[in-house]
């Protein structure tokens, strides 16, 4: 049986052309949403252009999510489609450097929270009035479990993924009245490219292999596995159903039962 659960809901997703933006998109598309999304990624974006959903169901459009005046223009083009929305995911997120802090450059600090942090911000702040228009729905902000554990050689990265917990919490207080429910989800592990370049780097740091790097990543989980973009991706579709009305300001993490990370 076909799942429309989120049929004709309009979801506006950060960072949607590749990753877990991505799997959130084609899940959410082949549970008959609507979907506006962003990314910075040109060759991304070309390659969804693609999709044959394109300019029907699925709206894609270059933005730098860290640019306020760019987020704005892009939701400028949303407003000439719809005045409301169903949802949004703030999926935007780099990994930052891998450090120990003495080491970290401010400027490689500054652009951690600006993107991973600000950038929630710029798009929550417009999405806020369509969810309103919409009398409810749902905001699903990327953290991690970096943001409930911390996470070492990784400050600036789990700084920010903290404060996206901080904001999540706080959104759901100020927004319940108007039946937004907001929550946060802590991917755990994921297999993926960006993790390829986080275990790269962890590896060069330690002076050590990436296979030695790569097994204690996944042992950190009692279920000593990977957490693959999809399992995200499902989890931000069922917060965004009729199933997961009643949740709001929860950190639900999507990790395997991480117990350390290190």
């Amino acid at each position: 049986m076909t799942n429309k659960s989120l049929k004709n809901k309009k979801i506006i997703i950060s960072a949607g052309a590749s990753g877990i933006g991505l799997a959130t998109t084609k899940i959410c598309l082949d549970r008959g949403a609507i979907v506006y999304l962003c990314d910075i990624n040109k060759k991304f974006l070309n390659k969804l252009k693609k999709h044959p959903l394109n300019n029907k169901r699925l709206f894609i459009y270059e933005c730098d999510a860290s640019n306020e005046y760019e987020v704005l223009n892009f939701f400028d083009h949303i407003k000439k489609q719809t005045k409301k929305i169903d949802a949004l995911v703030n999926n935007v997120g780099v990994a930052g450097p891998t450090l120990t802090m003495e080491k970290i450059n401010s400027d490689d600090w500054e652009r951690t929270i600006k993107i991973n942090v600000t950038s929630h911000f710029y798009f929550t702040k417009l999405a806020i009035p369509m969810l309103k228009k919409n009398k409810g729905g749902s905001i699903i902000n990327l953290s991690s479990g970096a943001g409930i554990m911390g996470f070492p050689l990784r400050s600036p990265y789990a700084a920010s993924k903290w404060a996206v917990i901080g904001m999540t919490k706080t959104l759901a207080m100020e927004l319940g009245k108007f039946k937004i429910r907001v929550n946060a989800i802590c991917p755990g592990t994921i297999k993926g490219d960006r993790m390829i370049r986080v275990i790269r780097d962890k590896a060069n740091f330690l002076n050590i292999s990436k296979k030695k790097v790569e097994k204690e990543f996944v042992s950190m989980a009692s279920m000593n596995c990977w957490i693959y973009e999809d399992d995200i991706g499902k989890t931000c579709c069922f917060l965004i159903s009729q199933d997961g009305e009643r949740i709001s300001g929860q950190t639900i993490a999507v990790d395997g039962n991480a117990i350390r990370l290190d």
